[in-house]
């Protein structure tokens, strides 16, 4: 017991420093950087495949209510808005070299966590009203078809969707995705750091 006491101690004292050299982090910051551009483009894979849908929905199907046409518009015009806004954030952490040029990525890195934190915020406000806008004017004619039982259903599982969507999910989107750039920023910062001041290190 003394034995293991006497090396426990030793353990303590050993002070180990660990060194990462700029291109050993930049590979670390590579995968990151990678699976968030990855997923900034499923963002926009997946809101350009729903604005392809609803306008097929517009061109291949009759509505004979004016409500409808108005309310399909206001949708295609509000996802169309929103793709815009996430292909301009994700040409932010797309088009420099990260390798080449860290400091400068660091800079669009930070314009892109302020990007998210309004797209989260009052940006995704607006598109909430403007697609439930949307959403009452094309229920108008659709619900007419409906039963009293089925436009319950209908108007309650589109309110507890969008309801989910607004709270929960919405909630641990921006906290996974703050977390995420913050990591980000920060081996960024250590990066630009070390290459401008490598004697520290």
């Amino acid at each position: 017991m003394q034995a293991f006491d006497q090396i426990q101690e030793l353990w303590q004292k050993h002070e180990v420093e660990v060194k990462f050299s700029a291109d050993e982090m930049l590979q670390q910051a590579k995968k990151e950087v990678n699976g968030l551009k990855f997923k900034s483009a499923l963002n926009i894979i997946g809101m350009a495949a729903s604005f392809i849908a609803i306008a097929a929905l517009w061109v291949f199907f009759h509505f004979d209510s004016w409500t409808t046409h108005v309310g399909i518009s206001i949708t295609i015009i509000t996802i169309g808005v929103y793709t815009l806004i996430l292909y301009r954030d994700y040409r932010l952490i797309a088009k420099t070299d990260f390798t080449a040029h860290p400091k400068e990525y660091l800079n669009n890195l930070k314009t892109y966590q302020l990007n998210r934190y309004k797209l989260y915020n009052s940006l995704y406000w607006f598109y909430t009203v403007a697609l439930s806008t949307g959403i009452i004017f094309y229920f108008i004619e659709i619900l007419g078809r409906f039963n009293l039982i089925q436009r319950v259903i209908a108007i309650g599982l589109t309110f507890l969707w969008i309801l989910f969507c607004s709270t929960i999910l919405r909630k641990a989107v921006i906290k996974r995705e703050k977390e995420r750039i913050a990591l980000l920023i920060e081996k960024f910062e250590r990066i630009s750091a070390q290459i401008s001041a490598p004697e520290k290190f």
